[in-house]
């Protein structure tokens, strides 16, 4: 029987590097545009560093533009064990100071293990008889869990035939395959992490555009309306570029992955959309897109006031010097009349 854990950590970065692409071999039932359908990683290199006295490798890859991946994988002699659990902490730490390395952005990444059993024969429901074990790793909790929710957590899973199965949660996932065939099932499930990222990330990004928006929503003045007219005009751009980008790339897995219908890739990719609340994701970005949409166009109508208020202003100052200079002018006829006579 052998034991893995894979961990891995994914971070946005300003460029990430562009290498060798990565062959998709799904093992599973999958049709055969599959490959299609999933983001394909880029390879830069590898990265050493010892854990606890043992030298790791590192897989340093990229989602091209501006998604790095720092993958692990550590062979343990018993996965339900505290030493894995503990070895799982300390891939994802060294993940994380590789991801640093290559000019990841910290404050916002997506790290997530997988417990993987094989080389066992029978039924994966033989290994429940440690399943408080499979569920504090599937939660990365050292807690004792109640045993409802020890229940609820390995309720969250898809078996392809009757060998096999995959369990999935939020933090982690344990797959049990007894030929060892789980390529196609840590792709789909970066590729699930690489989802959520770039959720999280156009979140905060519309986040701070709202605060943005609040900032403009002060009311202008003669000296701050020009700057303001070239500011509307970017942030308008801005959000129509936010809008396509959300529809032509980042529900584009999605949309991919349901045209695969009810093949067994399209099923675990659903399992795993809804324990990370992807939905929940892609419902409070459009609603934020949308908030902020009508912020700015409320902006936009009341500078338009402004701007025609200030307008009038300068027409009614002109209007003024206008009538000076008639009053200037006449004085100057009068004063000539004068010294004519």
């Amino acid at each position: 029987m052998e034991h893995k854990i894979i961990s891995f950590v994914l971070a946005e970065s300003q460029k990430a590097k562009k290498g060798e692409t990565v062959e998709l071999r799904p093992s599973q039932s999958a049709p055969q545009y599959y490959i299609s359908s999933i983001p394909r990683q880029s390879v830069i290199g590898q990265e050493k560093m010892k854990i606890n006295g043992r030298e790791m490798t590192f897989a340093v890859k990229s989602y091209p533009p501006d998604v790095l991946l720092v993958e692990a994988i550590a062979s343990v002699d018993d996965v339900f064990s505290d030493a894995a659990f503990k070895l799982r902490e300390d891939l994802i730490a060294g993940c994380h100071k590789i991801i640093k390395k290559h000019g990841g952005k910290a404050d916002i990444a997506e790290e997530y293990s997988i417990a993987a059993v094989s080389g066992y024969s029978g039924e994966p429901e033989q290994f429940f008889a440690k399943a408080p074990l499979i569920a504090s790793f599937l939660k990365s909790e050292k807690l004792t869990l109640d045993k409802k929710e020890i229940e609820y957590t390995l309720s969250a899973q898809i078996k392809y035939a009757q060998n096999d199965m995959v369990i999935i949660d939020w933090d982690g996932a344990f797959v049990f395959e007894p030929e060892g065939q789980i390529n196609s099932i840590v792709e789909l499930l970066e590729a699930a992490n690489l989802q959520l990222l770039r959720y999280r990330v156009l979140d905060f990004d519309l986040d701070k555009r709202l605060q943005r928006a609040l900032r403009l929503t002060q009311k202008p003045t003669a000296k701050t309306l020009i700057p303001l007219n070239r500011e509307l005009a970017q942030s308008f751009r801005e959000i129509i570029k936010i809008r396509a980008e959300s529809i032509a790339e980042f529900d584009a897995l999605e949309r991919e992955i349901k045209l695969i219908g009810d093949w067994y890739s399209a099923r675990l990719y659903d399992l795993i959309s809804k324990k990370f609340h992807l939905d929940g994701w892609r419902n409070s970005i459009k609603n934020k897109q949308e908030s902020l949409e009508d912020v700015y166009s409320i902006i936009a109508e009341n500078f338009s006031v402004s701007r025609g208020k200030f307008l009038e202003f300068i027409q009614m100052i002109l209007w003024f010097v206008l009538l000076a200079g008639w009053f200037v002018l006449l004085a100057f006829d009068i004063a000539a009349s004068l010294r004519s006579q």
